[in-house]
């Protein structure tokens, strides 16, 4: 046989086998360096009984670099690793490593290593039964294929929860299955704002994961957040401290602790949370975002207290910690240019600083790149507007934007922020000129949205009157 056929022929086999070169995992070339950092962050602060899969996709990142030698040394490690902490298991869990031993084998040219593998795949196969030459039916590899997936960014989260899903169906009072669940259901919950059920089933979904891993200091500050955004903060503030006095994963919790800190208002704790983080994680595009957000918590607490109109000392202050704030936005880009939420941050700091056409050029940025959530598209339109609408003075545009937002039918929360800026702006229009029609007509459309049936039919009636008795005139109704 020759070799191209012989390599055609290990090809075939190849693609049949379960591991990280046949998952499809989205991953754009410039995320790959902050994908990197955080693995090995994971590797070395997350104190896990599950560290396998991180092993193994260190490989694989390893690989998408051109550092194939460098993969090889992972997978070793994800070996040993099941060898010491997986031995009743290790042949299925091995499944994983060994398929990404052969693609990388393969990639390398090795075509005699890549068989050998296969072989032991093959064998593996056999000895459980599988109807499947390549592929065994186990929860694990559920399991690990769900991790990589998590990893990997949002684009991958609904895929990471099927995952976790299927591999629950055989085992649901697994820890690990219910740990990895539990973390793509918050972070899609964090996606897709739409129901206080949804909310529910999240909380539920991370206490099932405490209960089960009683020592996992993460999960805990998870479950947490998710307390104080259920409006239950003084609970989870007690679930902090826990995580806190845990000392396990510190570095983690410490992210999160945070981020609590700052959503309760308690700024100065969340900065000497962030900047001992920083110190261990110093390439954290997370850690830069949340700095910078509270940068900008401190701004915003300064301007309500002036009413929003500092002066002297507090005006100064106020331009400091904006530009602060963009040092530290423009950091966590520099380490992971896909992360949207910083964009917005970014472009609002500019907007403050009176840069206007700095933030102009980031929101547009944001419009063009590709959304993979409907909840961030609704979000940049809202805040889109809001700039059009107080910085850029055109109502217009702010109109257009809100509008834009309403009608991505996704997460209520922004929904109902969008429709209330939309009213307000409306409003204030018809105050100034009560036989605006377009106006009129988008107030019928917002009462509409907000069930008040009868007020919307005496806007749209109104409206259409006016249009009929002014001569060339158009009433358009959304």
């Amino acid at each position: 046989m020759s070799c191209e056929s012989n390599g055609d022929l290990i090809e075939d086999r190849l693609v049949q086998l379960r591991c990280h070169f046949t998952w499809k995992l989205l991953i754009e070339d410039v995320e790959l360096s902050d994908l990197e950092n955080r693995v090995f962050e994971e590797i070395e602060f997350l104190d896990t009984k599950f560290n396998v899969a991180i092993h193994n996709l260190l490989a694989y990142v390893k690989h998408l670099k051109g550092q194939n030698t460098e993969a090889l040394q992972s997978l070793k490690h994800a070996e040993d690793l099941i060898q010491r902490e997986h031995a009743d298991q290790s042949e299925v869990r091995r499944l994983v490593t060994w398929g990404n031993y052969a693609w990388l084998y393969h990639h390398m040219g090795s075509l005699e290593e890549a068989r050998i593998y296969l072989d032991k795949v093959e064998n593996t196969c056999k000895k459980f039964a599988s109807p499947s030459r390549y592929t065994v039916e186990s929860p694990d590899m559920d399991c690990e294929e769900g991790w990589a997936l998590l990893k990997c960014g949002g684009k991958n989260y609904e895929r990471a929860k099927a995952c976790f899903e299927k591999a629950l169906e055989v085992d649901p009072e697994n820890p690990e299955f219910n740990t990895g669940y539990a973390i793509a259901v918050y972070r899609l919950d964090g996606f897709n704002k739409a129901s206080q059920t949804d909310e529910a089933f999240c909380l539920h979904t991370l206490q099932r994961a405490v209960e089960l891993n009683p020592e996992d200091a993460y999960i805990r500050a998870l479950l947490a957040l998710k307390l104080q955004d259920t409006g239950q903060e003084a609970e989870g503030e007690k679930y902090i401290e826990e995580a806190l006095a845990n000392m396990s994963s510190q570095t983690y919790v410490f992210r999160y602790a945070a981020k609590f800190y700052r959503k309760k208002g308690s700024v100065d704790e969340a900065l000497r949370f962030l900047n001992v983080a920083l110190e261990k994680t110093p390439s954290s595009a997370f850690l830069h975002h949340q700095v910078g957000l509270c940068y900008k918590t401190q701004m915003i607490q300064i301007k309500k207290a002036n009413n929003w109109q500092p002066r002297g000392r507090d005006k100064e202050n106020v331009l400091r910690l904006v530009h602060m704030a963009i040092c530290e936005f423009e950091k966590a880009l520099e380490l992971r240019p896909t992360f949207h939420m910083v964009y917005m941050d970014l472009a609002e700091m500019y907007a403050e600083m009176g840069q206007h056409r700095k933030a102009e050029d980031i929101f547009q940025k944001l419009l063009s790149m590709g959304m993979f959530h409907d909840q961030l598209h609704q979000d940049i339109h809202f805040r889109y507007g809001r700039f059009q609408e107080f910085h850029r003075r055109s109502e217009a545009d702010a109109i257009v934007h809100y509008l834009k937002a309403i009608n991505i039918e996704n997460s209520l929360f922004t929904s109902n922020k969008s429709l209330s800026a939309l009213e307000k702006l409306v409003l204030r229009k018809l105050r100034r000129n009560e036989a605006d029609v377009e106006s009129l007509s988008i107030l019928g459309f917002v009462y509409k949205l907000k069930g008040e049936t009868h007020e919307a039919l005496e806007c749209y009636e109104r409206a259409l009157r006016l249009a009929a008795g002014s001569e060339g005139s158009v009433g358009r109704v959304p």
